[in-house]
């Protein structure tokens, strides 16, 4: 096949009020080599630590979206910006901002649990 258009992502059930619309990956197309997913982070959500065994893309293309490396440095992406972190980087994400966070994350390899080693929530 020398391509595939993705009419129907899969949507990763969610307890925490983030929409992922998974377009390729383990769970969508069980492609191992990388995933492509469109996120939905509404206002005051965020995630526990985690140290993924993979590298993340995030363009974000509607509001903002805070990252906390290593627990010292914090970095903002806003509209038509991008960021990689590479594989073994303690990271915390979240959206401590006004209005929903819309961006498109890109895992290489493909993002999966066992692979993204994130930590007891606090909460």
């Amino acid at each position: 096949m020398k391509y595939f258009k993705q009419t129907q992502p899969f949507v990763v059930p969610t307890t925490d009020g983030k929409t992922i619309r998974e377009h390729f990956g383990l769970a969508s197309t069980k492609d191992k080599n990388f995933s492509l997913a469109h996120m939905i982070a509404p206002q005051g959500w965020s995630e526990p630590y985690q140290t993924p065994e993979f590298d993340e893309v995030t363009f974000v293309f509607k509001g903002q979206k805070k990252f906390i490396i290593d627990e010292g440095e914090e970095i903002i992406v806003a509209a038509g910006e991008s960021i990689l972190i590479k594989a073994g980087t303690r990271i915390q994400y979240s959206n401590p901002f006004d209005g929903d966070c819309h961006y498109i994350a890109l895992c290489m390899p493909a993002f999966s649990m066992d692979a993204v080693h994130r930590e007891e929530s606090d909460n």
